[in-house]
């Protein structure tokens, strides 16, 4: 007869315990990479931010100053006779212009398909890869 638990039994549990560590040291990787990622994405949408805000802020004093000058030329070269009207037709100008421009850049601050798109799209990716898919040959209709 043969023995049973001897040290031939251990064997399997040894490859399972193996196969255990080694899945688990996989979705390890897999996470870290994910978060490298994500990391990344972050840093990308700061510097962006950071970005924008200079070059707007900078845009806007270049701007004020080119509005307050030009202001002052047209309504000297019109002071005699139609002061009024060209007040108007300015004010009507920079209204407008200044509500274009606000459409502009809401729109450019809204980034397509939100923030982290990369690393949606790899989670997307990795749940496709993780779904149980059937047989070729199987079908899951009632049995007739």
């Amino acid at each position: 007869m043969s023995e049973r638990g001897g040290p031939s039994d251990a064997r399997p549990e040894a490859g399972l315990l193996a196969s255990l560590r080694g899945l688990l040291v996989t979705g390890l990787d897999i996470a870290q990479a994910r978060l490298a990622l994500l990391g990344n994405e972050l840093e990308e949408q700061k510097v962006r931010i950071v970005e924008g805000l200079v070059l707007a802020v900078a845009g806007l004093f270049v701007l004020g100053v080119g509005v307050a000058l030009f202001c002052g030329l047209v309504l000297l070269l019109f002071w005699e006779g139609y002061r009024l009207p060209a007040l108007a037709l300015l004010t009507l100008a920079f209204l407008g212009g200044g509500g274009w421009l606000l459409t502009l850049a809401r729109r450019r601050l809204r980034s397509e398909g939100g923030p982290f798109r990369a690393s949606l799209d790899e989670l997307r990716q990795d749940r496709a890869a993780l779904e149980p898919r059937d047989a070729p040959g199987t079908s899951q209709g009632p049995a007739a």
